[in-house]
């Protein structure tokens, strides 16, 4: 039995690593299987993208208007405070137009003393006209009545045009936002005397900004009014529309202005910003953004691979539309997981 025993021990211990081996991969084959992400699978593929040249610029106002006025006079009231939201026709400051009201009455005497007067004139032009009938008149008196109604009645338009001049002017002692907007900046205080053209207030209307950026003819050339392309305005991807490509006066370069709608006023004016215009094409490969995960700075995807699936760190380039181009991490042949809305990729499971 000893002999027998010493035998077979070996055969023994052959089947002891087997079954320990075997048991050992059971385990990892679990793992695998449970690696094993719910999706849809993508296969990488070489594709040819659009290569973009980010031209800076600064997301400025579309419409900024610093008032002043005509009239020389003091300041009576400034009635807003820099930051103040104030609607278009609003009262922003008074200014002391005593003197203009003085002549306003005396616009408004001369129009009472110029239709006088034409009436008078067109009595005796009436009365001239009948004894010129009756031949009792002559001919130079007719004319010379009808020439001092016409002189009348150029009277009457001249008074009423001053009257007009001075209601206008006296417009201008009360300074109107033009638009709706916000006060960035207040010039003046009470007790200033204003002056034709000196600053009071500037109001500036955010809600919809414009970039400028320079770019040479062949960029430009590529851009067209009314075109959707993608900037950038503080780091944050947003929609502009091309407003318009003009020559520059700097060199041989030429002046990009685009809009972006800014109704909410989430986006500062003056922030720096990037349009991203068309340069040309590069080859690439490109992924499902839905597929792309994020840890930190980090990006990944999951790709598929015999063992299982894994996550691969990637560094991103441009986004194109719903795709976002992949420059390290990835080749074409690849499979990546798209997971379906709300499933956690392998990275999140972690």
């Amino acid at each position: 039995m000893n002999e027998i025993s010493r035998r077979a021990a070996p055969a023994i211990g052959a089947l002891l690593l087997i079954a320990s081996a075997c048991s050992s991969r059971e385990p990892e084959a679990k793992q695998a299987a449970a690696l094993r992400m719910l999706g849809t699978l993508f296969t990488v593929k070489d594709t040819s993208l659009q290569t973009a040249f980010e031209a800076s610029g600064i997301a400025a106002p579309l419409r900024q208007s610093t008032l002043s006025t005509k009239l020389m006079g003091t300041v009576l009231e400034v009635l807003v405070r820099e930051g103040d939201v104030v609607a278009a026709g609003q009262s922003l400051v008074r200014i002391d137009a005593r003197d203009l009201t003085a002549k306003q009455e005396q616009a408004a005497a001369s129009i009472a003393d110029a239709e006088a007067m034409r009436g008078e004139a067109a009595i005796q032009a009436g009365r001239i006209r009948a004894l010129y009938t009756d031949s009792a008149a002559t001919r130079a008196q007719m004319d010379a009545a009808e020439t001092g109604l016409s002189r009348a009645d150029a009277g009457v338009r001249a008074s009423r045009a001053a009257a007009a001049e001075m209601r206008a002017m006296s417009s201008y002692a009360v300074v109107r936002a033009p638009f709706a907007g916000i006060v960035t900046k207040r010039f003046v205080d009470p007790g200033a005397f204003a002056t034709p053209g000196a600053p009071m207030v500037t109001v500036q209307d955010g809600r919809q900004l414009r970039i400028t950026v320079n770019a040479t003819p062949d960029m430009a050339g590529a851009v067209r009014r009314g075109q959707s392309i993608t900037a950038s305005i503080e780091g944050h991807a947003v929609s502009a529309r091309v407003e318009g490509v003009v020559p520059s006066n700097a060199g041989n370069l030429y002046t990009i202005n685009a809009l972006v709608d800014n109704p909410r006023g989430s986006i500062l004016p003056g922030s720096t910003a990037s349009l991203s215009l068309p340069a040309g094409t590069h080859p690439g490969i490109v992924v499902p953004a839905s597929a792309v995960t994020r840890q930190g700075d980090l990006t990944g995807v999951t790709v598929r691979t015999a063992a299982g699936d894994e996550t691969r760190w990637v560094r991103l380039g441009q986004s194109v539309g719903t795709m976002v181009e992949v420059t390290a991490g990835l080749r074409a042949g690849d499979q990546i997981v798209v997971p379906p809305p709300g499933e956690p990729s392998v990275a999140e499971r972690d």
